[in-house]
């Protein structure tokens, strides 16, 4: 065996570690410890000049293993084993201490943040001792792309990929793409038409011969590994053959049955066999069972008979369709947070307490009021307010903010004003203009007569206690700016209310094998520096399923997932982890109690010789198999017994 010959190197991080920690002497306390060449520190070790050093020394010093004490492994470790790799050195002959996070952030004593990175440095020094090189594989990419939304978001991706003439799988739920934009009337702050802005990018969808459309559709298994996934999709039947069908929509006029609109938000109708919306894409309609006379009692047919092409298939049945990708994006989007439970708003309980989304139909042109702004009974409002911050920003359902919801409530004060006489009240606790034009559009409305005041409301009410307030809705409140309480009568409220993630969400990271953050949105692998891939290799996040944000951001977002799956599109392989399980078999009892517990299914039992074996293409390197099995047969690579013991004894010495 070669005599192990280790370099030490400490940062001080600018005064991150430096202000804190002492960095000279435990540099010099490295130099004591055994098989210790070198050690050295240096302001910053990531930098050219600190990587060059190391480098350097390989060369001179003859080093096989490197220590490096800075701060997270999960910033640098994949930096410093490149300089070592390039420097031929195996870049698993490498260990990090975090001298920063463990350190000098967690206390302001010296001496003790000094011990502690000793302490720290040893640990690494012993364990790094006991490493073994470890041999990095590499797979091709298929490049094929499954996309997982057809909202904005999902849109955009699709587009940059299938641009790029790379095969692209967009599968969306509901029976058209076009997602929650595809709903609201005007976007912030240009006052662009939506659908005008949107629908030219869902025909492009629709059209381009590389995107293979599937709508109506659900992802319901997902399996394989980066480069090589497998996704199991079950097209619903629409009970319209698609091939037949041209969309003439003579089936939807001829209908007798009526069903709440969902596209609607349950304001208007729509018939049993509908499209949701005038552009919808694909334009083809679909039966809901539920509400179909023919389902229901096994009359009526009527589509059936008036469709001169004959698409109409009542004996239609759920198709499941199995794709291959090497990549997939999630952009899943959101919901809208049900203000119901927030009972002093009285929403679902007084007529003309609407939501923003709900307001957003009634101003669209082709919404239940063909775009006038009228209440319940038909008429005019003359005042309306509109509370901020409904779910958001609320310890009690949502701390977070939703970024979106003063934008699109000054949206919402310009349409009001511009379409009726209404005095528009907005009460808000910040207004948070943070984008490009935000700023100035406030600017704008202040100077239309909108009414701004600060303050959170806290009730709204139908008792009145004057003659001034008799048939309204009463917003009782306070104005911080006044310094007094105040009630507001106006006849109509709208409720600002927050982006909240789907309702499924969890399943989905569940089915992705993905995680969420505490609020409940997919987590991202880092917040600033990898904000659109996840911990699992080849599936990435955009739009507001990874946290509420404006279309610009989504569309950013979108673009950003998509070059990261050109990039290894193009490249044509991806290095798979090498510090992976392994398993004796010799030792294994065939329990299964690993292939039960592995979060990647990367563990399958062989049934002829009665053990378990690992799949060393899915395993992600956990641990968790090796904790759990009873009869230590599972060695993780890198984090042997060897290794992990002479890191506890050099924590200890």
């Amino acid at each position: 065996m070669e005599e192990v010959k280790i370099g030490v190197y400490v940062c001080h991080c600018g005064l991150n570690i430096a202000d804190i920690v002492d960095v000279e002497e435990v540099s010099k306390y490295a130099t004591t410890l055994p098989a210790v060449v070198v050690s050295r520190n240096y302001k910053f070790m990531c930098s050219d000049p600190g990587q060059n050093m190391i480098k350097e020394d390989i060369k001179e010093l003859g080093l096989n293993r490197v220590v490096v004490a800075s701060c997270s492994p999960l910033m640098h470790e994949p930096t410093f084993r490149g300089a070592i790799q390039e420097a031929g050195v195996n870049p698993y002959l490498f260990e990090m201490a975090n001298i920063r996070e463990h350190c000098s952030w967690i206390t302001e004593d010296h001496k003790e943040a000094t011990e502690k990175a000793k302490a720290l440095v040893s640990a690494a020094i012993r364990r790094v001792y006991y490493h073994q090189p470890l041999e990095i594989k590499e797979v091709p990419v298929n490049p094929n792309t499954l996309i997982i939304g057809g909202g904005i978001a999902g849109i955009q991706a699709a587009l940059e990929i299938a641009d790029s003439e790379h095969k692209v799988y967009l599968v969306e739920r509901d029976p058209s793409i076009g997602g929650h934009m595809i709903q609201f009337d005007k976007t912030f702050p240009t006052l662009d038409c939506s659908a005008c802005i949107l629908t030219p990018k869902m025909t492009s969808v629709g059209m381009h011969p590389y995107i293979e459309l599937m709508t109506y559709s659900e992802v319901e298994e997902i399996s394989g590994f980066v480069g090589s996934f497998k996704a199991r999709i079950r097209k619903k039947a629409r009970y319209v053959d698609e091939d037949k069908c041209n969309g003439c929509g003579v089936c939807v006029t001829k209908c007798p049955w009526k069903a709440d609109s969902e596209f609607d938000l349950g304001l208007g109708e729509r018939k049993a066999i509908y499209t949701p919306f005038a552009q919808a894409v694909p334009n083809i309609p679909v039966i809901d069972t539920e509400h179909c006379a023919y389902f229901l009692k096994g009359k009526c047919r009527a589509c059936e008979k008036f469709c001169e092409l004959g698409a109409i298939d009542f004996e239609q049945v759920d198709q499941i369709v199995e794709v291959e990708v090497g990549n997939i994006i999630v952009t899943t989007g959101y919901d809208s947070f049900d203000p119901t439970p927030i009972t002093q708003y009285g929403y679902g309980k007084f007529d003309n307490v609407y939501t923003g989304l709900e307001f957003e139909r009634i101003c669209n042109a082709v919404g239940p009021t063909s775009g006038k702004i009228v209440l319940k009974d038909g008429s005019e409002p003359k005042s309306v307010a509109i509370l901020h911050c409904v779910g958001s920003r609320d310890e009690n359902y949502h701390e977070y903010c939703s970024r979106v919801c003063c934008m699109y409530a000054l949206k919402y004060s310009h349409l009001i004003k511009e379409r009726t006489d209404a005095e528009v009240y907005q009460m808000y606790i910040d207004m948070r203009c943070f984008g490009k034009g935000y700023e100035e559009f406030y600017k704008r409305l202040s100077e239309e007569g909108v009414n701004f005041i600060r303050g959170k409301a806290a009730e709204v009410t139908d008792r009145a206690i004057n003659e001034d307030e008799e048939g309204k809705l009463i917003v009782c409140g306070e104005d911080t700016l006044l310094c007094k309480t105040i009630r507001v009568p106006v006849d109509m409220v709208i409720l600002a209310t927050a982006l909240e993630p789907r309702s499924d969400a969890a399943e989905v990271a569940k089915l992705l094998t993905i995680t969420q953050s505490a609020d409940g949105f997919f987590l991202e692998r880092h917040p600033k520096l990898d904000p659109v891939a996840t911990m699992t290799e080849g599936v990435f996040i955009a739009g507001c399923c990874q946290g509420p944000k404006d279309i610009p951001d989504a569309v950013a977002q979108a673009s950003a997932a998509a070059t990261r799956v050109l990039a290894l599109i193009s490249k044509g392989r991806v290095e798979l982890e090498a510090a992976t399980a392994v398993i004796d078999e010799e030792k294994c009892s065939g329990c299964r109690i690993c292939n039960l517990l592995c979060p990647y299914s990367a563990i399958s039992f062989i049934v002829d010789e009665k053990v378990s074996r690992i799949n060393e293409v899915l395993c992600k390197g956990c641990g968790t198999c090796v904790a759990a099995c009873p009869s230590v047969a599972i060695t993780h690579k890198q984090f042997t017994t060897e290794e992990i013991t002479a890191e506890i004894e050099g924590v200890l010495v």
